[in-house]
């Protein structure tokens, strides 16, 4: 079975590095849609949010914690900042691949709070 989760990583780490075409280009498919309730559902719509996000925090910084793979999706565990300074939010993204392009994405975020009864932690 072919990994998908390289592709997943790359396509996140291009687009919080700004690079948010060239993270298109290399991996989103035709038909492409999202989930994400804050925008249209089009590639279009989020790419050009994605753009916005990136000129407004030039700093984002994006650790990835674990990625997961089942079949066609795969699961990227992230703690994402806007700016190196705040404590950011956990986020899964939900990636599905047909033809080795990605056709189909979820996000899921969790900001991290100031304090936390839980003595793990987040990640």
């Amino acid at each position: 079975m072919r990994s998908y989760q390289e592709p997943a990583v790359e396509f996140l780490a291009l687009a919080a590095s700004g690079k948010v075409r060239e993270a298109y280009q290399k991996h989103v498919g035709p038909g492409f849609r999202h989930h994400n309730p804050l925008f249209p559902g089009t590639a279009a719509a989020l790419m050009d949010a994605m753009e916005q996000n990136a000129v407004k925090n030039p700093d984002k910084v994006l650790e990835i914690k674990t990625t997961l793979q089942e079949g066609d999706r795969v699961a990227v565990f992230s703690h994402v900042r806007q700016n190196p300074d705040e404590k950011g939010a956990a986020v899964v993204h939900l990636f599905r691949f047909e033809n080795d392009r990605i056709v189909e994405l979820w996000d899921i975020g969790q900001a991290i709070p100031e304090q936390s009864v839980n003595e793990h932690g987040m990640f």
